[in-house]
């Protein structure tokens, strides 16, 4: 269980390790014991990652939190039990893990807050750090949004430089139907009216308006209503937490942002020893 997350925790202690941890070189093991402490307030998000370090480590790992639980500054978020030299050697990547998780989390409840009442999703982006992808979207999830596609694979999401390479983009779709794999979606990135129209002609199951202003996008969801209302409508762009509740009310069915992992700050973690 947790396999991925173990396989994570490997190679980011293996970076801060190196050759050795120094102090473990020269201290004996003791029984020891701590806690991980709340230094500001946000929105809890590691879990996963903790119980798999439990597994890995053999160490006892009480979680006071669950994902997606607020917390505040002062708070014992979790317990630890286990060797000193362990623990120890632990500490740096745990709170990186969780520090980078739950300041994605306390982000990403912002952005929801804002349009929830709207009945519109959050969804982020690939535009997430390499090989953090699958910590970062976690944590998209903690926070309460919705991943869009992980990867190339999962999703044909045809951007303006694709479009740029297709000569026709209805007899393209033909061709997509019948090589992609049934369940997949097909996503049009659509920068004015007249481009949402070819998709919607074309038969794409998600509409993107992309850095649309308001009344395009309101106009591109009338379309859809009027005469294909089992298409999808998805905004992007430009998303702010000023602008994000404006564009929910133009009746979209989700909004995508990436400022939600990268513009995160990270909250203030840290572990004591009992």
């Amino acid at each position: 269980m947790y396999l991925k997350q173990q396989e994570f925790l490997k190679a980011a202690l293996l970076e801060d390790i190196g050759r050795g941890d120094l102090f473990s070189r020269i201290s004996k093991s003791k029984e020891a014991s701590g806690y991980i402490l709340a230094k500001s307030s946000g929105v809890f998000a590691g879990v996963e990652y903790l119980l798999a370090a439990k597994e890995l480590f053999n160490i006892e790992i009480n979680i006071l939190k669950d994902d997606g639980v607020d917390f505040i500054k002062g708070e014992k978020l979790v317990t630890i039990k286990g060797d000193s030299k362990v623990l120890l050697s632990l500490e740096r990547t745990l709170l990186n893990t969780i520090l980078h998780a739950s300041s994605i989390a306390t982000l990403t409840r912002e952005y929801v807050k804002k349009i929830s009442p709207y009945g519109v999703k959050l969804l982020d982006t690939r535009k997430t750090r390499p090989m953090l992808r699958e910590l970062e979207k976690y944590a998209i999830r903690c926070g309460g949004g919705v991943n869009h596609r992980m990867g190339l694979d999962d999703c044909l999401m045809l951007k303006d430089t694709h479009l740029k390479t297709i000569d026709n983009l209805e007899e393209f779709m033909v061709e997509v139907r019948e090589k992609i794999p049934f369940t997949s979606k097909v996503e049009i990135e659509c920068e004015s009216i007249e481009m949402a129209k070819k998709a919607f002609k074309a038969g794409a199951d998600i509409v993107m308006c992309d850095n649309m202003n308001l009344e395009d996008i309101r106009e591109v969801v009338n379309l859809r209503d009027s005469s294909y209302p089992h298409i999808l409508i998805e905004a992007s762009g430009n998303v702010t937490l000023d602008t994000i509740e404006d564009i929910a009310k133009c009746g979209v069915d989700a909004i995508s942002s990436g400022s939600t992992i990268h513009q995160s700050r990270w909250i203030d973690l840290s572990m004591k020893m009992d």
